[in-house]
């Protein structure tokens, strides 16, 4: 089992650092800069910039070195000082940016990622026993409504509903009175109250796409011999489940959670502008309009990190529960 870990963390190295590269040129890809936009709106308000002033502003912010020296440059700060960089369009560092509402974003994503868990788990392995029974039809049908439907479509129904027919007020992470007040426990509490509602709709999708995996999965396994055998020694309906073909088919799931935590952190942009909440979404959106590349740049090296620390927990998970992920990788070592 170290010998897996260890394997696993080595590999993750490289994939680390092609994720910042690609971060970076995706930061270089759109033509202009927010100080080439800068001085065009200065310009614009009968300002003028001179030559000297924009040499000072490139000098400082490295914009007139090769590429590759300004991505060691960034890099380097990222990861020696924590450093992302300032942003223009916020008027501070880019870590001050980012950091807190990425914070919001992952607790978003986790609870929307427990939500999926808590009814896609149940309801899959139920509607794989009972194939073809109305629950079966129903839970499918909802899954395919889960999986279709936009979830800024969603996030507007389910305002309305919770608006109109529920007298609940939606929108943003805190009543007002909370917004600026420091953190205590009727803050949280105030909170929790208000995150559920993108938590659920974050986390519709991701469920329907889990209900549908795992009762696949279960179906195959189910008409496997190791169950009619398990069956046959006189072992319980539930103790057969449990012991075989659920640990087998909840495998896919448990490989899914690094790109699924990852969707549900970046796929929720949209819902996050909808739902007027102060979170990483709308910080990316923002800087992308106004072309202030270093938060966006930022945004997807943190994004990506997290794909690979997920997929890492995933093999992770995938060890403990099916020892032939384990031994294979003993043996091909």
């Amino acid at each position: 089992m170290l010998s897996y870990i260890l394997n696993r963390i080595i590999r993750m190295v490289p994939q680390l650092f092609l994720i910042s590269v690609l971060a970076f040129i995706l930061v270089q890809l759109p033509p202009g800069d927010y100080l080439t936009q800068y001085i065009q709106n200065r310009e614009a308000s009968g300002s003028d910039v001179t030559q000297e002033e924009i040499a000072r502003l490139k000098n400082t912010y490295g914009l007139d070195k090769p590429m590759y020296q300004q991505y060691l440059k960034w890099i380097g700060n990222i990861v020696t000082k924590f450093d992302f960089g300032y942003s223009f369009q916020f008027s501070r560092n880019v870590s001050d940016v980012i950091v807190p509402r990425m914070g919001m974003t992952f607790f978003i994503a986790l609870l929307a990622h427990l939500v999926t868990w808590a009814v896609a788990l149940p309801v899959g392995i139920y509607i794989a026993i009972k194939q073809y029974s109305i629950a079966d039809y129903f839970w499918t049908f909802i899954g395919f409504i889960g999986i279709a439907t936009p979830s800024f479509l969603i996030a507007l129904v389910l305002m309305y509903l919770a608006v109109t027919k529920l007298g609940i007020q939606v929108g943003g992470l805190f009543s007002p009175e909370y917004m600026i007040a420091p953190w205590s426990w009727g803050k949280f509490v105030n909170l929790l109250e208000h995150i559920w509602l993108p938590a659920v709709i974050v986390g519709l999708s991701g469920t329907g796409y889990t209900i549908r995996t795992l009762r696949a999965t279960m179906l195959d396994e189910l008409r496997k011999q190791y169950v009619m055998v398990a069956r046959s020694k006189g072992l319980s309906e539930l103790s057969v489940l449990i012991k075989y073909p659920i640990r087998i088919a909840i495998n896919p799931i448990i490989s899914a959670i690094g790109w699924l935590l990852v969707w549900f952190f970046s796929g929720g942009t949209v819902v996050e502008i909808v739902l007027n909440l102060d979170t990483a979404g709308p910080a990316l959106w923002r800087s992308l309009l106004g072309q202030d590349m270093l938060v966006a740049g930022a945004y997807i090296l943190i994004t990506g990190f997290l794909y690979a620390i997920g997929s890492l927990v995933s093999d992770l998970l995938l060890a403990v529960v099916d020892p032939r992920v384990r031994f294979g990788s003993v043996e091909g070592l």
